[in-house]
């Protein structure tokens, strides 16, 4: 037993070796050639949608932490396996190894952009982790008579793993170090001043905001922004790098420059955006200022063809969206943005330039890190989620959330607030009703209409008896759609349902 946890202490010190040589050579590579990113953006191409949702679901915008911790525990396991599996005759654990870098090297050259460089640090990383492996097994291997042999072979074994591996995770963090130094943009954002709106959003009116205790704010910060998408690691682009190419199925191609961008004059609006992720009474929404510039104006610069209706969008890390084109020139406050609560946008959420389009869930909108668009037909491409199974044009559904009291709150009886919000983006809304288990709906006080294009806040009143309570609500859009009732997942296009929660009002 002792000798097999030595041998399978070689294995992961072997497989640190090939992350640790990975990471510094992908510092000069450039990051989608790291094992860890191939591999992860790789799983998040691939993993099942329904997989991929349950995830969303239980971990919300941590997804992303939770692929890491899976991909730890999963390489320690197979490192480990080829640790025993290894001996100097028998090489297995060698073989798992390359088989291993190969797999990372084919993930990473499937990466957009990729030369064939992108596979350079897994293989590299492969020689110096199965030299590494071998090394550690052949003391493993040598000898064990007399009895001072085999505890001198244990020592120099020790002795070299804990060498080895002090050098890989010193060498993955000078990696990771230099990698992020070469690549970080947070100088470059830092430096840039965000023009003024020449037409900027109307101020937000103070009775806009209820200002209950425990419900969110009308504007949400950066900071408490929902994050998802398909980057596994958030891409970084400069403004002096940055362009966005018009293209496909237009009279003629337009490129932008940062700078061409900022010299047009740049409008404001506030919009509030969805995932199509979101579950009936999730957290996956908020609402911010945007700064930036008409879609429907760039494109008009391009002259799409009549028979175009479809934009598909792409970022820098190659995930494409595909909005309706008729969406995007309706009138209504389709943006290319730079600005997000009078700041230029965090990185994370698509420095320096992405799409927000007021009415559409995200996955067929929202663009961060937008390098591209290409007028094209719905018949002739999919985009990068309608590929995986998910409807074409992602209209956004009418949704309402209580935000407090939370459910299983125990509750004192008398007057409490039950708040929340709700949202139908460039449908508003118009009526929140409230139900205490199978009564009658009662209207909610609804917070000041800033515009159909943002949530609408909402409290009520409730007089609370004791006793277990189910409090649901829904919400009526501008239109005199009343959110149903039937329940439905998020995959194809979006929950529906009414949010609930339980309560006990005690005596």
């Amino acid at each position: 037993m002792r000798m097999m946890g030595l041998r399978a202490l070689s294995g992961v010190v072997s497989a640190l070796v090939i992350l640790g040589v990975a990471e510094l050579l992908a510092a000069g590579f450039g990051a989608d050639s790291s094992p860890v990113q191939a591999l992860g953006s790789a799983i998040i191409d691939r993993t099942p949608t329904a997989v991929r949702e349950s995830v969303i679901d239980i971990f919300g915008t941590n997804d992303k932490a939770f692929l890491y911790a899976c991909m730890t525990v999963v390489a320690i396991v197979l490192a480990a396996l080829a640790g025993i599996l290894e001996r100097q005759q028998r090489p297995i654990g060698s073989v798992l190894f390359a088989v291993f870098s190969v797999l990372a090297a084919v993930a990473a050259l499937t990466r957009a952009d990729a030369t064939w460089t992108a596979a350079l640090p897994a293989l590299v990383g492969a020689v110096a982790g199965i030299a590494s492996l071998r090394a550690l097994v052949r003391r493993l291997d040598a000898p064990q008579q007399p009895a001072a042999a085999s505890v001198a072979n244990r020592r120099e074994f020790l002795g070299l793993a804990a060498g080895l591996c002090a050098a890989a995770l010193l060498t993955g963090a000078a990696g990771r170090w230099i990698g992020s130094r070469v690549r970080d943009v947070s100088g470059n954002r830092a430096t840039v001043v965000l023009p003024a709106a020449t037409d900027p959003a109307p101020p937000i009116p103070p009775a806009a905001d209820l200002r209950v205790p425990g419900l969110s704010s009308y504007v949400t910060e950066n900071s408490e922004f929902y994050r998802i998408d398909t980057a596994f690691t958030v891409p970084q682009l400069s403004t002096d790098e940055w362009s966005l190419r018009i293209h496909g199925m237009v009279d003629r191609e337009v490129t932008l420059t940062y700078a061409d961008l900022t010299a047009r004059p740049a409008v404001e609006r506030a919009v509030t955006l969805t995932c199509v992720s979101n579950p009936i009474g999730g957290d996956l929404v908020g609402n911010a200022t945007w700064l930036g510039y008409p879609i429907a104006d760039l494109l008009a610069e391009a002259g799409p063809h009549p028979d175009a209706d479809m934009v598909l969008s792409r970022s820098i890390d190659n995930f494409t969206a595909g909005s309706p084109l008729e969406v995007l020139t309706d009138g209504r406050d389709a943006l290319l943005a730079i600005g997000m609560n009078g700041e230029p946008l965090p990185i994370e959420h698509g420095y320096p330039a992405r799409l927000v389009v007021p009415g559409l869930y995200g996955y067929v909108s929202a663009t961060k890190w937008v390098v591209e668009l290409e007028v094209t037909r719905f018949d002739r491409v999919q985009a990068y989620w309608t590929e995986r199974g998910w409807s074409e044009r992602g209209p956004i559904k009418t949704a309402s959330r209580i935000d407090t009291p939370h459910s299983s709150a125990k509750l004192p009886a008398g007057q409490v607030a039950v708040a929340g919000v709700a949202w139908a983006q460039h449908r508003g809304i118009s009526a929140v009703e409230v139900q205490v288990d199978d009564g009658d709906w009662h209207p909610a006080r609804l917070s000041e209409q800033y515009s159909g294009d943002t949530w609408r806040q909402w409290v009520y009143d409730w007089d609370a008896t004791p006793g277990p309570h189910t409090v649901r609500a829904r919400a009526t859009d501008g239109t005199g759609a009343v959110q149903t009732a039937e329940t439905a997942d998020v995959i194809p296009d979006g929950a529906t349902g009414l949010p609930a929660i339980f309560v006990h009002v005690q005596d």
